[in-house]
């Protein structure tokens, strides 16, 4: 197979991005043929149909998917090569660094981290996106190449997420610990977190209130233990996210199970209740494409991540 250009590979993620031959023109400053032939040529050198076209614009097919992934992941390797060259030998690294976060971890767990990174690495400038748990969730943003490093929910049992606690809708976007996740991506382990009852402060009952949930909640390595209590009713009420679900309790509204992040929001409005030895936990970690792996930026963002942790 002829090799694609790095102007070929633009093509391709700006198709993507903005849904249509002419759009991608208009952000490259081309023309919508000039657009249309290098993709055609694409194509014909990578052996395969990248986009549907029609009246709407242009989507990716399952190849073109891919394609698109490796495209802006091959780019962002252009994009550090002269950072990563400037900065070998001198323990010191500039330039863009991408974050994908949930919203608990990017509330509490990156914020220190960020912090010292870049007092030790001024130059480094960190951009971060909240992403929700769902579907491919926040190790997908690294798989599709939009993310240098992603802070992850990651299922220790192993196997795939789906289905949130207690009956919510929607497969969370947890990745296996310790070994490769979707697309051989690389993950670590950052923190392990039990969930808790947390309920209004002071309530004689609390197990009689309504269920409260969200649909990031929970993965396949919580179900099982989920599924054996028969105290826990199925979720009544549902949330945006934790946040919200935690100044619901707060105002009386039911109860909720929540990991050890989601709570450090927790004011002196709700009480928290451990759930023992054998209740269900979390694993919190970081997703990186192996390219990243061995950058500047991502490998000292994970030694502070790390730091924080422990």
């Amino acid at each position: 197979m002829a090799d694609l250009s790095p102007q070929e590979l633009r093509v391709l993620a700006a198709v993507a991005d903005s849904g249509g031959f002419s759009a991608a023109g208009a952000l490259l400053g081309l023309s919508q043929s000039a657009v249309s032939h290098s993709v055609r040529g694409s194509e014909a050198k990578v052996g395969a149909v990248l986009f549907e076209r029609g009246r709407g614009g242009a989507s990716p097919t399952p190849a073109g998917e891919r394609a698109v992934a490796l495209a802006r992941r091959i780019l962002r390797m252009y994009e550090v090569l002269g950072a990563e060259a400037r900065g070998a030998g001198r323990d010191t690294v500039a330039g863009v660094l991408r974050i994908a976060a949930f919203r608990s971890a990017a509330l509490h767990l990156l914020p220190p981290a960020l912090e010292r990174l870049t007092a030790r690495h001024p130059g480094i400038r960190p951009e971060v996106r909240v992403v929700r748990e769902l579907g491919a969730g926040t190790a997908g943003e690294v798989a599709a190449g939009r993310a240098d490093l992603a802070i992850a929910t990651l299922n220790a049992g192993g196997g795939s997420a789906g289905g949130g606690v207690g009956g919510a809708t929607g497969a969370t976007g947890s990745v296996p610990a310790g070994a490769a996740a979707p697309g051989r991506l690389l993950t670590g382990v950052l923190r392990e977190e039990a969930y808790a009852l947390v309920h209004p402060a002071g309530h004689p009952d609390p197990r009689s209130l309504p269920l409260l949930d969200w649909d990031e909640n929970c993965g396949s390595y919580t179900r099982d233990w989920w599924r054996a209590q028969d105290w826990i009713p199925r979720a009544t009420v549902k949330a945006e996210d934790d946040g919200m679900v935690l100044t619901m309790v707060g105002r009386g509204l039911g109860m909720a199970i929540l990991p050890e992040l989601s709570l450090r929001e927790a004011t002196d409005a709700v009480d928290i209740t451990g759930l023992g030895p054998s209740g269900p936990v979390r694993h919190v970690g970081y997703v990186t494409a192996p390219e990243s792996a061995s950058t500047l930026a991502v490998r000292a963002l994970i030694r502070e991540l790390r730091s924080e942790a422990g």
